[in-house]
């Protein structure tokens, strides 16, 4: 075993062959009780010497359709809790990948066997910490319009988990052999809009120093008193007034987990960080335009086919029948009536696409990738246009590995590049939604080095790789397959087509 004294107390490890593991490290008091939607506070510090052997409780959540993307094992409000994995108690000095887990900010944990940091640390002599943050509305419950300034950043309490994770790693990380003034943030999904967003909160400036976002980007963001209507509704489910809002501090987590999306509209993105005037000043777009963001190098992409995951049981039924009509009022939902009226063009400009790459273009197949990339790649394509204009180490990615899961069918869906990047492509059932074989090792392991690249010096470019940066000119985009490469504007006329629609 190993031991570390970190600035609260020491923290016992494993031993694993010639690398260490630290699994359920506090980096701040349990947010219970009276500390339940507030800003998290410092862990108490404790004598003697604390077993950090096995990952702490997730946040609180609902089972999750995916597996292996939700949590496994307990769950507690309890959950403020990271972990370490290095090579070396030493000096070291080494990159930091810190990893904020995916889940819509509803579900997920920062344990488990897919973001087991091992063969990070194995390849790349790199320390990789994953963490816990409260989710839901445990974390993510705008309540200033309902209680004031007293409730102070409830709305964005997880994203100041994420911080004060960040903070210990600052105050703690050398101990462990890694390098607090090199210190690249990813994530994938929510995790990815996490990360993004850290981008623009003044309080995360300084605690990193690069960052990498798979599959989600928080180019635009709500505000805060756009959700008042639905933590209103919540309120009256549970039978609190509007003006007792420290009533729910009292709520059994159990209720108010069961009760959280009581009224909400916005389904997974009923809690997504929001614009309060305070974590978050202004909307990330506009924090990119005026150059206030962390000017940090940037790695940002997404997966070809992202929405396949959510709606694979439709991919059964991709020849059913589906108006073009219908794929618009789908798609276009939230959409304005200037915006829906223009759809059907980009439905017969993807069609084009889809069918040049031998794709599925059926009607219901296009709206799926439609609404893949309303979601996905346009908000990161855009994140990334303007944050070129201020950071040249802008580098951009499109993966485009195929899932055998499905005979195929969900293709290159959503959370698919996760092992690949990990190398934990022998996680548990990874073998049937990643692939197994000599062609996806050598992929993972290309991704694994391109992403130890950037974290050691802020270029994804290895030996083996050549990866240029990204500009809304060229729009040099690196592709992930069986024969990585770049190519430039890959699938423009998709891209395009948004220009003015969204």
């Amino acid at each position: 075993m190993a031991v570390v004294e970190t600035t609260y107390g020491r923290v016992e490890g494993e031993t694993r062959g010639e690398q260490y593991a630290f699994r359920g490290i506090p980096f701040a008091k349990p947010p219970v009780g009276r500390l339940r939607f507030l800003p998290p506070q410092a862990p108490e510090p404790w004598s003697g010497t604390r077993a950090a052997l096995e990952f702490a409780p997730s946040a609180p959540q609902m089972p999750s359709p995916f597996a292996g993307l939700g949590a496994d094992g307990p769950q507690s409000e309890d959950c403020l809790y990271l972990n370490v994995f290095t090579p070396g108690l030493d000096d070291g000095r080494r990159p930091v990948l810190f990893w904020i887990h995916g889940g819509a900010f509803i579900m997920g944990s920062g344990g488990g066997p897919l973001y087991d940091g091992k063969n990070f640390v194995t390849r790349g002599d790199v320390v990789v910490v994953t963490i816990n943050y409260r989710l839901g509305a445990f974390g993510y419950l705008p309540l200033g319009e309902h209680g004031g300034d007293a409730w102070g950043a409830t709305a964005n309490a997880g994203q100041l988990d994420q911080i004060a994770a960040l903070e210990w790693v600052r105050d703690n990380i050398a101990r462990f052999g890694g390098d607090p003034e090199n210190v690249t943030i990813f994530g994938e999904s929510a995790g990815s809009f996490a990360v993004t967003t850290l981008l623009a909160m003044p309080g995360a400036q300084r605690l990193f120093h690069k960052a990498i976002g798979q599959s989600g980007a928080s180019f635009e963001l709500r505000k805060a008193s756009e959700r008042a209507s639905s933590v209103a509704r919540l309120m009256d489910k549970l039978g609190i007034a509007d003006g007792d809002s420290q009533k729910l501090q009292d709520v059994p987590a159990d209720v108010l987990l069961a009760n959280q999306l009581a009224g909400s509209r916005d389904g997974l993105a009923a809690f997504f960080p929001v614009v309060d005037g305070k974590t978050v000043p202004q909307d990330p777009q506009l924090a990119i335009a005026r150059g206030e963001v962390a000017q940090v190098p940037l790695v940002l992409g997404t997966n070809r086919d992202e929405m396949n995951l959510f709606m694979a049981a439709m991919l059964k039924e991709l020849d059913k029948p589906m108006e073009p009509q219908q794929v618009a009022a789908a798609v276009g939902s939230r959409m304005s009536e200037q915006a829906r009226g223009r759809l059907l063009q980009v439905l017969e400009i993807y069609r084009a696409s889809r069918q040049a790459l031998s794709l599925p273009a059926q009607n219901r197949a296009l709206m799926i990738a439609l609404t893949g990339d309303v979601t996905f790649r346009i908000p990161a394509t855009r994140y990334a246009d303007a944050f070129a204009a201020h950071q040249p180490a802008t580098y951009m990615y499109l993966f485009q590995q195929e899932s055998p899961a499905m005979r195929g069918a969900l293709r290159s869906c959503h959370a698919m590049e996760i092992p690949f990047v990990f190398g934990t492509i022998d996680a548990p059932m990874q073998d049937r939604f990643a692939g197994a074989g000599p062609e996806v090792e050598r992929l993972s392991q290309t991704m694994m080095d391109a992403w130890i690249a950037f974290a050691r010096s802020g270029n994804p470019s290895t030996p083996q790789l050549g990866w240029e940066a990204y500009d809304s000119g060229q729009r040099a985009t690196m592709i992930f397959d069986a024969s990585p490469r770049v190519e430039n504007a890959p699938l423009e006329a998709e891209r395009a087509a948004w220009d003015g629609v969204l």
